[in-house]
This record gives structure tokens, sequence and C-alpha cells, in this order.
């Protein structure tokens, strides 16, 4: 062969194998779209609201991205670093009962909602059902009554079955969170004052001793919602009951939002949690914004994972791998997820 057409030869193979790479790098591209780039999660630090948020990593990592150790704090601070751009992505926002945190860290100007992770999510006030229906308690303000509140008189902090002061120990939920406003000018705006006494620290140890009261015999009143493992172990209509509001009264004033379950106004919007993102990350990341925006499991999915915790399997790596469980049991829905995901990235290239 001569030096030329050797030469000739070598190139064209340099070129056909620059063709393949090229294509490999391609192909390679279209299934890792985020390839390389970091992403940082912020979610609250409830362990049991950690599912969710492992299933939507476990997704973006399959999509190429770099995800990095989720920050943890409370709603409002959290909502505030993805407008900062501390954080990218959370998929824990109450749509309407932490609309007042997103509203405030600048909403749509800074951030973007991307679908709804979970719809059908509830809150409201239960008791046991036998104390409601030896008593016929169906509302809230029936608790106005003296000797209806003595009944759930409890001291949570110690031994004693009473704290003394003829008030209703209502377990409320943490400092911070979304449900603290609600539940505080419920308890203004229903003239509850006087006859109840809202429990707040550790949630889900104060619900620990309500279940306790509860295995006892003692009536117990308590502010939960669904989904989580509490309504597997309390269960509606069999142990407990939901009570009413009178009239519907939330602290933003938009009372026409739909608060009926089951024929019931529980008080509380039936609401939905939804994605959001940091609007700087979220257009400069087609594909994760489509992952996150079709994303979804059911309330029932996370309290059936929630009761796994409470069943003690609760540690991180629990955790992490009852998502990989979900994602196995659901891989084609999942991978519809992806595959418009890279779709979307794939046209924002064009």
């Amino acid at each position: 062969m001569s030096e030329s057409k050797f030469s000739r030869s070598i190139l064209q193979c340099a070129c056909a194998l620059s063709l393949v790479a090229t294509a490999l790098c391609a192909n390679a591209s279209a299934e890792r779209p985020g390839e390389g780039v970091k992403v940082t999660p912020i979610f609250p630090s409830i362990a049991e609201e950690r599912f969710r948020g492992e299933v939507a990593m476990y997704g973006l990592r399959e999509l190429g991205y770099k995800v990095q150790e989720p920050k943890e704090t409370e709603y409002g601070v959290m909502m505030v670093a993805l407008a900062n751009g501390d954080a990218d992505f959370t998929v824990h926002l109450w749509d309407k009962l932490h609309d007042k945190f997103y509203q405030q860290a600048g909403g749509d100007q800074v951030m973007v909602k991307a679908g709804d992770i979970m719809p059908g999510v509830l809150q409201g006030y239960l008791i046991d059902k036998k104390t409601a229906q030896a008593h016929n308690i169906k509302y809230i303000t029936d608790l106005n009554k003296p000797e209806i509140a003595k009944l759930f008189d409890t001291d949570t902090d110690t031994d004693t079955d009473t704290d003394g002061d003829g008030k209703a120990n209502l377990t409320g939920c943490n400092p911070g969170w979304g449900c603290e406003l609600v539940i505080s000018h419920h308890i203004k705006a229903y003239d509850l004052d006087k006859t109840v006494h809202v429990d707040q620290g550790s949630y889900f140890a104060l619900m620990a001793d309500t279940i306790t009261r509860y295995k006892e015999g003692k009536p117990i009143l308590y502010f939960t919602w669904v989904p989580q493992w509490i309504s597997t172990v309390l269960v509606e209509d069999k142990d407990v009951v939901w009570l009413e509001v009178p009239k519907t009264d939330l602290p933003d004033g938009n009372n026409t939002v739909d608060t009926l379950y089951q024929g019931k106004n529980l008080g509380f919007a039936v609401d939905k949690v939804e994605a959001v993102l940091n609007k700087d990350f979220a257009e400069e990341n087609p594909a994760a914004a489509t992952f996150l925006s079709l994303m979804q499991l059911t309330t029932a999915d996370e309290s059936a994972q929630n009761l796994k915790m409470q069943q003690g399997e609760k540690k991180p790596a629990d955790i992490e791998r009852h998502a990989k469980e979900w994602v196995a049991a659901h891989r084609q829905q999942f991978d519809q997820w992806l595959l418009a995901a890279r779709g979307a990235a794939s046209q924002a290239s064009k």
C-alpha cells in the first residue's frame, strides 16, 4: 500500500471512530441530560416525609444529575432558600397550607410550581370514637362546653392524668409548620381560648403519648394529616372520628376553598403536595423540571411506607430502600416520566 493510501485509510478510520464516539456521546447525553449538573434538594426535617424525596432523587440520578445531600429545614425557610438559589428543588409544598410561605419568599417571580406530587392530602382534628358517641361530640366547637373540654384534660408531660386546668389538651403540630398558623387561628375563630390548650413540641413524641392514652381507654383529641402512619394505627371510623367545624374560617380569609371530606367540613383545605423549583434552575434544566412535574405518589403509598418506619424500619438506609422498592413496583410509569424528561431536554437543545 502506498504511503498516501495508507494515510487516507488511517484518516478514514479516525473519522469513522470519531463519528461512532460522537454518536455514543450523543446517545449518552440523550439518556442522561443532567450529566454532571449538581442539584441541591431541600426537604423538611420530618423523617416521615423523606420517602417522596428519595423517589425524586432516584429519578434525577437516572437522568444524570449529581444529587447533593439534601438540606433540611422548616417550610418557611425552605421557600426562602429556593427563592435565593441556595437550593434547587423540593417535593414538599402543600399548595394551600404553605401558600403564605411561598408568596412571602417571592412566589412565581423566583420559583416554579411543577406538578402535583401527591393529590388529596387532608388535615383536621380527631377524637376517639368511643368518647364521641358517648357524649355526642361532632364539632370542634362542642369543646366550648366546660364539661366536654374537661374530658380531654390531660398532662402530656407527666404521669398524671390531668393538669387540673379543666382545658382540653389538643395534640398540635410543631412550631414553624404551616398547620400551626391554622390551628392558632381556629382557636380564636371558634372561641376556644378558654377551654382548649394546644400542646406543641415534637409532634410524633406527643402522638406516641396520645396513642398510649388511647390504648389505656382514655379520651384523646389531636390534630393530624394524611398521609402518614398515624392513620394506620388510629383508624378512621374504627378508632377515631373527624371533628367538623361549624363553618370554614382560614387565616388568609379565603373561605371558599374546598374543606369538605366525605360530607364533613374539616376546617382545612383539601390540599395537594407540589414540587417547587428555583426558577433559574427550572429554566436551565427542563429534564429535571419535567420529571418533577410528572412524578406522583398516592397518600396510600406514603402512609404504607410510614407504617414500615413506625414498625422499626426508620433508618435513612431503610427509607432509601423503600424508595427503590417503590420505583421497582412502578417501573413502567417511572420510565414514562424519565422518557418525557429526556424528550423535554432534547427539545430544549434544538
